[in-house]
């Protein structure tokens, strides 16, 4: 009987994609800090997470920092632009505590995924092995 890994190993694979997906984009927030009219922009987890599960279509990237569904902007719906807490007179969205905070949540959760893959995987080599 083949193995098919799309449901063995679950959306942990899609969500280590979008983790690191996001992780660019989180770290060119970051990057971007001092630039002048920089709008901060995040990506809704939970929508490309369904996306790259196929439940809204398939995920294609065209840039580093972009995930786009086909036939849909990349801005919409997963990429969205940050809302300030306070205007800053430059123009520049960016709030360094916030996307170091999002940054380091961002990375525990890709960890947690990471060791659910690594279960999963475990646990295919256990059944193959007859264990």
């Amino acid at each position: 009987m083949p193995i098919n890994f799309d449901s063995a190993l679950g959306i942990h694979p899609d969500a280590l994609r979008v983790r690191s997906q996001r992780a660019e984009l989180l770290a060119s927030n970051l990057t971007n800090a001092d630039t002048p009219g920089y709008k901060a922009r995040d990506i809704d987890f939970q929508s490309a997470l369904k996306m790259a599960n196929g439940e809204m279509g398939t995920m294609k990237t065209s840039h580093q920092n972009h995930i786009q569904p086909t036939g849909t902007h990349v801005s919409s719906p997963m990429v969205q632009y940050r809302t300030t807490l306070q205007d800053s007179l430059d123009g520049n969205t960016v709030d360094e505590q916030i996307e170091q905070a999002q940054f380091m949540q961002n990375s525990i959760q890709y960890q947690a995924s990471l060791e659910f893959l690594g279960g999963k995987f475990n646990g295919l080599l256990k059944a193959i092995r007859g264990e």
